[in-house]
Parts: structure tokens; C-alpha cells; sequence
């Protein structure tokens, strides 16, 4: 390195002085020549000599974006930054240096230590699509400095020049409590109204009940990373909400989640393979209220709050391929659900299979389209299906209900820290008996996701879904006309990032269903605060 210095020292010397002989060869040499041969000596890593060189070609008359360009690299590799941007600057108005002197000048601030700055040139870099090499390179920039950050993002493209090695076993903890207040805690409808399946009934008045409410998450999975690129887990996961209040404890609830299974991925320049298999195994525990008071059902004197708690469990397959531009997938599952024993009524039992199938297009780093078509079907074991008059007689064939979907879904990306995306999907749900039960239903959605710095996220989300019965009547009784269901959900959830493992959140939940069969109307408002622990 000392001999390299001095040599260095040496040769730019030698190239002053012979500024200063007023006969020879170096008087002699143009402009050209000069920067020709300050390229030479940036070869051969004189950095100091090559700045000498490029300083006589502009003395000379050169005045080009390369010059300014090699000139600017050559300051950054000498250490001289603020020169470094001054000249590298003056190179990106050039459309066959820009993407280069974007990268450049990420590097430059990168070693300045303002991070944001180069957050922001390695941004451009990447977004463009003319240098595959450099986007490739600014995306792992950037990526490095997310993780020196801690500041992963869901929409980050993480390109890894090698693999990382891994650690044999791997423990991921994730808990949120809160604290929060429900408008409608039993979705109760927000008008009476006379039920038209019970001519002989009362007007019913329902009694809409607000209070608080505790939500709380937990999440843990354990994986073994017993082979290079596959490794085994287990897994577990509690979502719930507690309502304090006596006379709101029916509304309690609570999911809880076991899982086993393996996982292969394996990362090579863009493409991803990612195959997951599971057996899981879940237990939902709440209870069957009548909505309109929200107290325990029951029929003929027996109670039936129970009738909503079910165990469920089956096996899931998930295996994605992604490439640079395009991406597909697929996804089955097949399991079984077990309620309790209703006694007086048909019970909710039934099969569940889905398969599933996507195909992405990314048109540029910044925005892609995602075409999925699902296939799923419920069959039920112990409720007769309807009749035309919507009449469930028993000696009538199980319920039987098959659905197929096929959605759209475009994502963009807007600045360095804000993207968006919409949503369409078309599902046809067939009632296999005499399809009384049959119904089209269109939804629209979006999503919205903005950061705007380094601790805060801001996440929002709506969907409108419109059904259409050609058969089923409100009520199931035909002089109330055909049933007309639609509703919106919406969603607003913020995260602030205390420190690396603690995060508060706010979140804001508002559901509407709007029918002409009452009973099933009604609209909520949920809010809540609470603490995010993360391991």
C-alpha cells in the first residue's frame, strides 16, 4: 500500500512537471489525449494521477458528462466526496451516465453517512429499467441498509449476493394486548323489524350494545434448519377478544392455532422458490348468541350456545416460483370441520377443499398485476339443503355449496415510501341441490401503504362487495321478494416502531351489511390501541 502511494506521488509529480517543460511530448497532447490517458492511470488505480489528467483535459477544452463522470468516480476513490458529488452531479443530466451516476452518487453519500441521501440515489437507481446490473446492485444497497437500519419492508425486493448461512434452529415470538371499544359488540341489526319466516312474531327490537374490549395475539414458531435450503417447524398462534363486561362476556372469542410442517426456499440472483407444506389443527371457541339481545340461544328449552365451537384440521400445500418479471403460484388445502353436537339442530360439520392459482406480471420494478383463480367447496354432513320455497326438509340432500373466483389485483409504488393497490374479483357460489342458495358476488378493493420515515408506518384498506340471489328469498319465505345483500368493509392501522422489538399500534375496523332480511343487517365500528412485542 506505501509503495502504491508513493508511486502514485511519484507519477503525479512527473506528469506536473512536465506541464512546465515548454517543449515535448506532453505539451503536445490534446485534450483527448489527456483524458485518454487519465483513464489509463484510473486502471491502474492512481486515482491522484488520473484527477491530474482529467483537471489538463478540461484545461484543454473538454468540458462532456464522462469527463465530469470519471472525473467524480476518481474524487470518490480518492476520498475527496464533496468533490466527488460536485462533479458526478454535473453528469447525471446525461441519459447514458444517468442510471450510473445515480448509483454513484449513492455510494458517494452512502460514505458521507447520510444515509437518507443515499437512500434516495440508489432509489432511482433501482426504479429504472435500462441497467439490469446496477438495479440488481442498488437493490442489495439498499437492502443492506435497511437491515443496518432494522427497518425491513414488505414491498422491498431483497436481492442477496450470497447466501447467508443459517442458523440451525430459529425462534420467532410475536404478542400484541391491547385495549379497544366495539359499537356493536353482537351485530346487532339498527332498526326493528317484523320477521317474515315467523308471521305470528312480534315486532323484534333489538338492543345495540357498546363497550370495550381487550384483543389479544400470539404467535410462535420454532424451525429446525436441519438442510441447506429446507428446514421444519411448529408453530402456534392465539387470536381472541375479551370484553370485560359481564354483560358482554358472550361475545368473547378465541382461535387458537397448532401447526407442523416443512418449508424449502431457496434464493438465486432473482428467481425464488418457495414450497410450504402443513398439517394444521385449530380449535374456535365462542358462542352461539342471538344477535338481536345478545344472549345465549337456545330452542325448545335447550340450550344450543355451543353449536358455533368447532375444531378444524387438514393439510395445506404452497409452493410460489418468482422470477424478474414473472411469478406464479399455487395453493391447496383440505380440511375437515367439527362442531360441537347441537342436539335440537342440524350441525355445521362439513369438508373444505380450496386449490388456488396465481400468475404475476411485474412491468417495472414499481408496479405488477396478479391474476388469481380459486376453486373451494364446503360439504355439509348433517343440514338439508333448501328447496325452491326456502324450506329445509329434512330427507332433502346435504348441503352442498362449490364456489370459483377469479381476481385481479394491480400494486404501484409512488416515491421512495408509498404504494397502492386495487382489487377486483368475480366469485359464483352453486347450491349443487336446486341451487336456491346460488348467488354472484362482485368485490371491489384497495390497499394503501405509506412510511413515512423510519419508525412509522401508516396502512389503510377498504372493500365494497355486492351479491346478487337469483333464487333466495329474505327471510326464505317468498313473499318477501329475493334477497339483496351488500357491504363495505374498511380498515386504518398505524405502527410505531419504539424500539427494535416493541411497536405501538392503532388500528380503526368499520364493517356494514345492508339486506332486506334484517336479521342479518348491520353495521360495527371497532378502535383500539395496544403494544406489539416481536422477537
Amino acid at each position: 500500500m506505501q509503495n502504491r502511494i508513493f508511486l502514485t506521488a511519484i507519477i503525479a509529480l512527473l506528469a506536473a512537471a512536465a506541464t512546465l517543460v515548454p517543449a515535448g511530448t506532453a505539451h503536445a497532447m490534446t485534450a483527448e489525449q489527456y483524458f485518454a490517458d487519465g483513464n489509463r492511470l484510473f486502471r491502474d488505480d492512481l486515482y491522484w494521477a488520473a484527477l491530474l489528467r482529467y483537471s489538463q483535459a478540461a484545461d484543454g477544452g473538454m468540458d462532456t458528462p464522462l469527463l465530469h463522470y470519471n472525473t467524480g468516480v476518481a474524487h470518490y476513490r480518492a476520498g475527496q466526496h464533496i468533490r466527488a458529488r460536485e462533479h458526478l452531479l454535473r453528469a447525471v443530466d446525461d441519459p447514458t451516465l444517468r442510471v450510473a451516476a445515480h448509483y454513484n452518487l449513492g455510494l458517494n453519500a452512502h460514505a458521507l453517512g447520510e444515509t437518507e441521501e443515499a437512500l434516495r440515489w440508489f432509489r432511482l437507481a433501482r426504479d429504472q429499467d435500462t441497467n439490469r446490473k446496477l438495479q440488481k446492485f442498488a437493490v442489495v444497497a439498499i437492502s443492506r441498509i435497511r437491515v443496518a437500519q432494522e427497518q425491513p419492508t414488505d414491498f422491498e425486493v431483497l436481492v442477496e449476493e450470497r447466501e447467508e448461512k443459517r442458523n440451525f434452529t430459529d425462534l420467532e415470538l410475536h404478542a400484541t394486548v391491547g385495549y379497544g371499544n366495539d359499537s356493536n359488540v353482537f351485530r346487532s341489526p339498527d332498526r326493528p323489524y317484523t320477521d317474515r319466516s315467523d308471521p305470528a312474531g312480534p315486532v323484534v327490537v333489538p338492543e345495540v350494545k357498546s363497550g370495550a374490549f381487550v384483543p389479544v395475539s400470539l404467535s410462535a414458531k420454532y424451525r429446525i434448519n436441519s438442510l441447506p435450503f429446507e428446514g421444519f417447524y411448529g408453530a402456534y398462534q392465539l387470536n381472541g377478544r375479551y370484553y370485560p363486561d359481564e354483560e358482554l362476556e358472550n361475545a368473547n372469542e378465541y382461535l387458537h392455532e397448532l401447526s407442523f410442517g416443512s418449508e424449502y426456499r431457496r434464493k438465486k440472483d432473482t428467481r425464488d422458490r418457495l414450497v410450504r407444506s402443513a398439517f394444521k389443527v385449530a380449535q374456535n371457541n365462542e358462542v352461539y348468541y342471538d344477535p338481536d339481545n345478545g344472549q345465549p340461544r337456545s330452542v325448545g328449552g335447550t340450550d344450543v350456545d355451543d353449536r358455533m365451537n368447532y375444531l378444524r384440521y387438514g393439510p395445506e400445500f404452497y409452493a410460489r416460483q418468482s422470477g424478474e418479471k414473472l411469478s406464479f403460484g399455487l395453493r391447496v388445502k383440505g380440511q375437515l370441520w367439527n362442531y360441537d353436537e347441537a342436539g335440537v339442530l342440524p350441525e355445521y360439520d362439513h369438508e373444505y377443499f380450496l386449490v388456488s392459482a396465481f400468475g404475476q406480471f411485474k412491468f417495472s420494478s414499481t408496479s405488477l398485476l396478479r391474476v388469481t383463480a380459486n376453486y373451494y367447496s364446503r360439504r355439509y354432513g348433517d343440514r338439508p339443503a333448501f328447496d325452491l320455497d326456502g324450506q329445509q326438509r329434512i330427507g332433502n340432500p346435504n348441503i352442498r355449496y362449490d364456489y370459483v373466483g377469479l381476481s385481479l389485483r394491480a400494486r404501484q409504488r409512488l416515491g421512495d415510501n408509498m404504494w397502492f393497490g386495487f382489487d377486483i374479483e368475480r366469485t359464483e357460489r352453486t347450491d349443487q341441490y336446486v341451487g336456491y342458495n346460488d348467488y354472484s358476488r362482485d368485490s371491489f378493493g384497495f390497499e394503501f401503504r405509506w412510511s413515512p420515515g423510519s419508525r412509522f408506518d401508516l396502512e389503510a384498506g377498504g372493500k365494497y362487495r355486492l351479491y346478487d340471489y337469483p333464487n333466495a328469498f329474505a327471510y326464505h319465505e317468498p313473499t318477501a321478494g329475493l334477497k339483496t345483500q351488500e357491504s363495505i368493509i374498511g380498515n386504518l392501522l398505524a405502527t410505531y416502531r419504539v424500539t427494535r422489538h416493541i411497536s405501538l399500534v392503532a388500528e380503526a375496523e368499520f364493517f356494514e351489511r345492508v339486506s332486506n332480511d334484517i336479521r342479518i343487517q348491520y353495521d360495527r365500528t371497532r378502535y383500539l390501541i395496544g403494544v406489539r412485542w416481536s422477537q
